[in-house]
């Protein structure tokens, strides 16, 4: 991995990469190579409930349209032929780590945050409502994180920044996360997440008092920004999308405003080799 002594701050721009669309930084990847991209729904092969850029296995849609997609997305991001790691994501706080080339990415293997220390392989996860995360350091180590309530209120994303702060370290780096660039994808906003009464004490208990507004409605962003901050993220060196999902369904995959049957967006995230300025 490269090191560099200071990535440029955030900041997302929405763009279309061949048929997809979705917002990414280009000075990361100018100076870093390490691509990051929150795509919208727009630009696939599946059929509706799914249309049509559909990105998640688990959700009832043809394997065919959801295999075709994820190459679309491969070879809109410069990433075509290269190993691709989709975990099953179980709403839990584990993070998998990829520390060598040869090591082979496993489909199924259950986690809901990825740490990739290696060029070449890359991470996506499945989004629709849920808040995503892309955590990147200076050494071209990043994570990809994703985080319901229930991995927002454990904690995931301050888990995975320790856990790629620690992998820093490992390799003689500094691994302060105040050097670390964060971007949060389209999830849902606390204008729309309404909770009942136990959801909503727990996270007062949690995260109060920035956690709940309005009484019984969840600030999933509030929350995570909380737990960034804890684990050492400075808030100018956090870019936001900015969208609500449940608002946006015309942009965005929604499970609360779809009715619970819809497709998911991905975060996705890779270094490429001899990419890096």
């Amino acid at each position: 991995m490269p090191m560099t002594s200071e990535l440029p701050l955030p900041r997302f721009s929405r763009g279309s990469f061949a048929s997809v669309t979705a917002h990414t930084d280009e000075a990361l990847f100018a100076q870093l190579g390490v691509r990051i991209a929150f795509t919208q729904r727009h630009g696939g092969k599946s059929v509706a409930p799914y249309g049509s850029l559909n990105l998640g296995s688990a959700v009832g849609d043809l394997p065919a349209a959801v295999e075709a997609n994820r190459d679309i997305v491969l070879e809109a991001f410069g990433s075509h032929g290269l190993a691709c790691m989709v975990p099953k994501q179980v709403h839990g706080d584990t993070v998998l780590t990829v520390a060598m080339p040869e090591e082979p990415p496993q489909a199924e293997e259950e986690a809901d945050a990825l740490a990739i220390e290696v060029d070449n392989v890359a991470a996506l996860l499945c989004f629709a409502d849920c808040v995503p995360l892309i955590a990147v350091s200076p050494t071209g180590r990043f994570a990809v994180i994703h985080a319901g309530w229930r991995g927002v209120e454990s904690g995931i994303a301050g888990k995975a920044i320790r856990h790629l702060a620690a992998l820093d370290q490992k390799a003689g780096a500094p691994g302060d996360p105040s050097h670390y660039n964060v971007y949060i994808g389209a999830h849902i906003h606390s204008c729309c997440f309404e909770a009942d009464p136990g959801l909503v004490e727990r996270f007062n208990r949690a995260f109060a008092p920035v956690a709940v507004t309005d009484g019984n409605h969840i600030d999933l962003n509030a929350a995570v920004r909380s737990t960034l901050a804890q684990a050492g993220i400075t808030p100018q060196r956090i870019a936001d999308v900015a969208c609500c999902t449940a608002c946006s369904p015309q942009e965005y995959f929604s499970h609360r405003a779809s009715g619970g049957t819809c497709g998911r967006q991905g975060a996705f995230a890779i270094r490429l080799a001899g990419t890096s300025r």
